[in-house]
């Protein structure tokens, strides 16, 4: 078995009556939130179940990863007008003209709306929906575990690049994972002509050095 057989694989651990509860009471609520977009609520319900078999490997809080990965599109109910016009209203700036980066928008609306409802949820898991479109120049192991759970989910279409970091699960280290996944989405981004937000290459940028420091000592 592979390391992404295993995570996809995995058994969900006992969490005790609690934190079951409050899973289902998020998914019964995710899927009130996203009831015309069938294939959206089946994405997010995968990136959980992925996030928590990566943070099992990984030694990540599960539930924690949980979490994040069932609230994480809670914001793509809304078209993306709507989004942009949300974001802000919510006073977001992203230095360039919302309408650009539109696809970038809804994690960082729904880690900004989403404490006041569900103020127990940690706020490790509002970090980690906040950047998982963006990344961040300091990822936290549970940011990462999100980001790479957000592209490597098994209803994810094989592609090179997606299969590629399935390959790397288990095999490398945390941060390399996380690192081919978002240089993937750069490459994904730039080869469809898209926007690449300016904030990403500094993102980009300042990952890269601190790479480069690491490796030489």
């Amino acid at each position: 078995m592979t390391g992404y057989e295993s995570v996809i694989e995995h058994r969900e651990p006992d969490y005790g009556e609690g934190p079951k509860a409050l899973i289902a009471r998020l998914e019964a609520d995710l899927s009130a939130q996203l009831a015309r977009g069938q294939r959206r609520l089946a994405h997010s319900l995968s990136v959980a179940s992925c996030a928590e078999g990566l943070a099992l490997l990984y030694g990540v809080d599960p539930f924690e990863a949980r979490l994040a990965g069932i609230l994480h599109d809670w914001e793509k109910a809304l078209s993306g007008e709507q989004v942009v016009a949300r974001a802000r209203e919510l006073g977001i700036d992203m230095g360039v003209d919302l309408r650009l980066v539109s696809p970038l928008l809804h994690g960082i609306v729904a880690a900004r709306e989403l404490p006041a409802r569900y103020p127990e949820v940690p706020p490790a898991v509002w970090h980690a929906i906040e950047v998982h479109t963006t990344a961040a120049p300091e990822m936290s192991p549970l940011d990462m575990v999100l980001f790479v759970a957000d592209g490597i989910e098994p209803l994810r279409p094989s592609t090179p690049g997606i299969e590629g970091s399935r390959a790397l699960v288990g095999q490398a280290a945390l941060p390399d994972l996380f690192w081919d996944s978002f240089v993937g989405g750069i490459i994904y981004v730039l080869k469809g002509s898209r926007y690449l937000w300016p904030g990403t290459i500094d993102t980009y940028n300042r990952l890269a050095a601190a790479r480069g420091v690491a490796g030489a000592r």
